[in-house]
C-alpha cells in the first residue's frame, strides 16, 4: 500500500497549485477544459512511441497488460492535470505520489519518464500555439505548472521509495536469512560433497560419461543463486562462484561426447570438476565468514522471515525471471477461522499454533525457498524455479501437511488447523505487488470457496482493493 505523503512535502506543492488555479480566468478554465475533452490518442502515442525505442523500457513496456493498463492511465492523469481545480488539488497530489511509488518499486528510469513529460509539452505547445483565443498563452502556462507540480509529486515520493528500498537491500544483503551462520555454511558444503559424490559414483559406474544433474539447478545451486547472491551481496566472491558454476555444467554438456567413452577420460575429467569445486568451497567460506549473527529480518514469534524482506526477495526473482526466463511462483497462506482458535482456546494456544504451521511450512519447503510470516495469520512462501503447475502441486501438498498435522494440546484433543492457500505465478508483470494482489485475490477465492483448499489465480479473479484485503472473512 502506498506510504500516505507526510503533511511537510505536500503542503507547499499544495498552496502552490491551489494559488496557481484560483487565479485562473475563466477563459483559460475553458481552454484547458476544452484540451482535455479533445482526443488525447497523439500525446499517449507520442510518449510511449518514443519509450519503446529505449531498450531500457522493454521490461516495463512491452508486457501486454502493463501497455493496456498504461495507455488509459496516462490519459486519465493528462485529463485530469489540465481539468484540475483547487479543489482537486489534494487528491491529485495523492495520485502523483502513488504513481512515483509504483515507478519506485517496478525500477523505472527516470529519465524515461522525463523525456515522455517533455514530449507532452511539446504537443501541449502545438496545441495552445494553435490556439488563436486571447487566453492561450496562459493556459499553456497554467497546463505546464499543473504538470511541474504533478511531477515534483512524483519525484518526491520515487526518491523517498528509492531510500527506503536502498536501506531495506542493504539489511537484506547482511541478513544471512538462516538461523545460524555456522549450519548453513556446512550445510551447503555438505550438498555439495553430496553433488560431487553422486557425479563421481555415476561417471565409475556407467559405460558412457554421465551428465547428470546440472549444479546450477541442484539444491546448492537454487540456493545460491536465490538466496547466496543477495545474501553475500554482488561481489568478485560471488562472480567467481557464478562462473565456476557455468564451467561445471558446460563440462556435464560436453561429457555424452564419444571422448569420454572410455573411464580414463572421465575421471581425468572429473578432476577437473572437482578442482573447481574446491575452489567453489574455499570461495563459500570466506563468503560466510564476513557474515555476521543477524536476526532484525526474523519474525519473533516463528523466527520465519518477516515482511521486512518481502519487497527486496520478490524484486530480486522478478528481475533473475527477466533475464533467464526462470518462472517463480508466490503462495499467500491464510489459517482458517484463526479467530475461533484465539477465543476458544486462548491466545497463547494462537500464538503454538502459528510456530506449529511456521514449522510445517519451513520443514515442507526447499532451502532456496522463502517462507515469511507475513503478519497475524498470514504467510507467504516464494517459490523459486517452478512452473503454475507445480507451484500448486507444492501448494496442494503444503495444505494436505497442515491439515494432517494437528497441534498436540496438553491434556486436550489435539487442534486441526487448515490453511486456504492462493497460488500466484509471475506473469512477467514488473511490480511486486501485482503479483502479490493476484495470491491474495486467489486466497481470497478459496476462502469463499469453503475454505481448506487451494485456488489458482487467473483473469477471472479480479484485485480486491487494499483496504479490502485487510477486512476479509478469515
Amino acid at each position: 500500500m502506498p506510504t500516505p505523503p507526510t503533511i511537510d512535502e505536500s503542503r507547499p506543492l499544495a498552496e502552490s497549485w491551489k494559488a496557481q488555479l484560483s487565479a485562473c480566468s475563466d477563459g483559460t478554465r475553458q481552454q484547458l477544459a476544452a484540451a482535455a475533452d479533445a482526443p488525447l490518442d497523439d500525446y499517449v502515442d507520442a510518449f510511449y512511441g518514443e519509450l519503446l525505442d529505449d531498450p531500457r523500457a522493454h521490461q516495463f513496456l512491452t508486457h501486454d497488460q502493463v501497455r493496456t493498463t498504461l495507455k488509459p492511465a496516462l490519459k486519465r492523469w493528462l485529463r485530469a492535470s489540465l481539468k484540475a481545480g483547487p479543489d482537486d488539488v489534494d487528491a491529485l497530489i495523492g495520485a502523483n505520489r502513488h504513481v512515483g511509488q509504483v515507478h519506485a518499486r517496478i525500477g523505472i528510469p527516470v529519465d524515461l519518464v522525463a523525456r515522455g513529460v517533455r514530449l507532452l509539452r511539446q504537443r501541449l505547445i502545438l496545441r495552445f500555439q494553435g490556439d488563436v483565443a486571447v487566453d492561450g498563452p496562459s493556459a499553456l502556462a497554467v497546463a505546464n505548472h499543473s504538470i511541474d507540480i504533478a511531477m515534483e509529486a512524483m519525484s518526491q515520493a520515487y526518491a523517498k521509495a528509492q531510500e527506503r528500498s536502498s536501506r531495506t537491500d542493504a539489511a537484506y544483503r547482511l541478513f544471512t536469512l538462516v538461523q545460524n551462520v555456522g549450519a548453513e555454511r556446512e550445510r551447503q558444503r555438505a550438498l555439495l560433497l553430496d553433488w560431487e559424490n553422486r557425479l563421481l559414483y555415476a561417471w565409475t559406474t556407467h559405460t558412457r560419461a554421465y551428465q547428470g544433474e546440472p549444479l546450477a539447478v541442484s539444491e546448492f545451486g537454487l540456493w545460491f543463486m536465490h538466496k547466496g547472491v543477495p545474501s553475500f551481496g554482488q561481489c568478485s566472491e560471488t562472480d567467481s562462484i557464478q562462473r565456476l558454476v557455468g564451467e561445471i555444467d558446460a563440462m556435464l554438456g560436453d561429457a555424452g561426447n564419444e571422448e569420454y567413452s572410455g573411464l580414463d577420460a572421465r575421471l581425468q575429467a572429473f578432476e577437473q570438476i572437482r578442482e573447481r569445486l574446491a575452489t567453489i568451497r574455499h570461495l563459500l567460506t570466506m563468503l560466510f565468514e564476513r557474515l555476521g549473527e543477524l536476526d532484525s529480518g526474523a519474525d519473533a514469534l516463528t523466527q520465519l522471515l518477516n515482511r521486512r524482506f518481502l519487497p527486496a526477495v520478490l524484486r530480486r526473482e522478478i528481475e533473475l525471471s527477466r533475464q533467464s526466463a526462470q518462472p517463480f511462483a508466490a503462495l499467500l497462506i491464510d489459517l482458517d477461522h484463526f479467530k475461533q482458535i484465539n477465543d476458544t482456546h486462548g491466545h497463547e494456544a494462537g500464538d503454538r499454533a502459528l510456530q506449529h504451521v511456521a514449522a510445517v511450512l519451513a520443514n515442507s519447503t526447499r532451502g532456496s525457498d522463502y517462507v515469511f510470516r507475513l503478519g497475524g495469520e498470514e504467510f507467504v512462501v516464494v517459490l523459486v524455479a517452478v512452473n503454475e503447475q507445480q507451484a500448486m502441486t507444492i501448494a496442494e501438498d503444503l495444505r494436505r501437511q497442515i491439515a494432517g498435522q494437528p497441534l498436540t494440546m496438553s491434556g486436550k484433543p489435539p487442534l486441526s488447523i487448515t490453511a486456504s492457500i492462493g497460488v500466484a505465478a509471475h506473469n512477467g508483470h514488473p511490480d511486486y505487488e501485482h503479483l502479490m494482489a493476484r495470491a491474495d485475490a486467489a486466497m481470497y477465492a478459496a476462502k469463499q470457496a469453503g475454505r481448506n483448499r487451494c485456488m489458482l489465480a487467473g483473469p477471472d479473479l479480479p484485485e480486491r482493493p487494499p483496504q479490502e484485503r485487510d477486512t476479509a472473512t478469515r
